[in-house]
């Protein structure tokens, strides 16, 4: 039977490449929203699968490592912390830093542990590397409010604008999003990406101001610095939430402008690389 004598169906699904660049189709995305719904679902409940202590590692990391932070860096390191006390000045940052390393180790790794899934199923391949930046959320929830109990026993209080807290939430998520398309791709490519990202992620965070406070920096540096994302994000965590410094437009605006060019970069990078996923892994 030839396929023009193919009988039309309802149900039948035409899959055409498509040329030229291309974008993500959130469209397409909403069509197959129980997949990215198993995934997220799936990468809450295997993270902590058969540990003994659970979901207390929520805890238990970015506490352990505030502790060390502030003993080494506050007490010994003399690091400044913008007048609030070194230990909330560093959980501040872990908060939004521990989502977005996750995050982005998680989504760089995905593609190659869906291998089974991608080569028998049809769906929007972005829904892998994009599950982890949402199931993070978890992780990120509980560490917030041990942030906010800690701001209560350090009697630091939040400025008005709080308010911007949900814009810092979805700009760190969307700089996850487009770093995590871009690595997983490329570790989908070459598996060397994997190997290299507890590098890559323990680099950034040290040219991050985690330990250390932007004012640290030479004040003709800071557009420069800014390059970096998450500088923006972490000092506007700061900002908000113990009054540091006067709210970040400048290091912020900067954070959009580089956040929207990894996003774009990402997803036409990931959407030429999506046609060959198949028989790369």
């Amino acid at each position: 039977m030839s396929p023009k004598s193919v009988p039309k169906s309802k149900n039948l699904i035409e899959i055409k490449p498509q040329r030229g660049l291309q974008f993500v189709d959130f469209k397409e995305i909403l069509k197959y929203k129980e997949i990215l719904y198993f995934y997220i679902i799936k990468d809450i409940k295997i993270r902590y699968k058969q540990t003994v202590l659970g979901g207390l590692w929520i805890m238990i990391q970015p506490l352990m490592a505030m502790v060390v932070f502030s003993l080494f860096f506050g007490k010994w390191g003399k690091i400044p912390s913008d007048g609030v006390p070194y230990p909330i000045f560093c959980f501040a940052a872990l908060v939004p830093w521990n989502y977005f390393s996750k995050a982005v180790s998680n989504s760089a790794t995905s593609l190659v542990s869906s291998s089974a899934l991608i080569s028998k199923v049809y769906f929007p391949r972005v829904i892998i590397p994009f599950s982890p930046i949402f199931a993070g959320l978890i992780d990120f929830v509980f560490a917030f409010l041990i942030l906010l109990g800690m701001m209560v026993f350090f009697q630091v209080s939040p400025t008005i604008m709080i308010i911007f807290i949900p814009f810092l939430i979805v700009l760190m998520m969307a700089i996850a999003g487009g770093v995590g398309m871009i690595l997983s791709a490329l570790n989908a490519k070459y598996r060397d990406v994997a190997y290299i990202m507890t590098f890559l992620i323990q680099t950034w965070m040290f040219i991050s101001p985690v330990i250390y406070p932007t004012s640290m920096m030479p004040e003709r540096y800071h557009l420069i610095y800014a390059l970096n994302p998450m500088t923006g994000i972490i000092e506007g965590f700061r900002s908000v939430l113990l009054g540091t410094i006067p709210f970040p437009y400048h290091l912020l605006l900067v954070s959009i402008i580089v956040s929207l060019i990894l996003i774009v970069i990402g997803t036409v990078y990931f959407k030429k690389m999506e046609i060959y996923l198949t028989d790369v892994l």
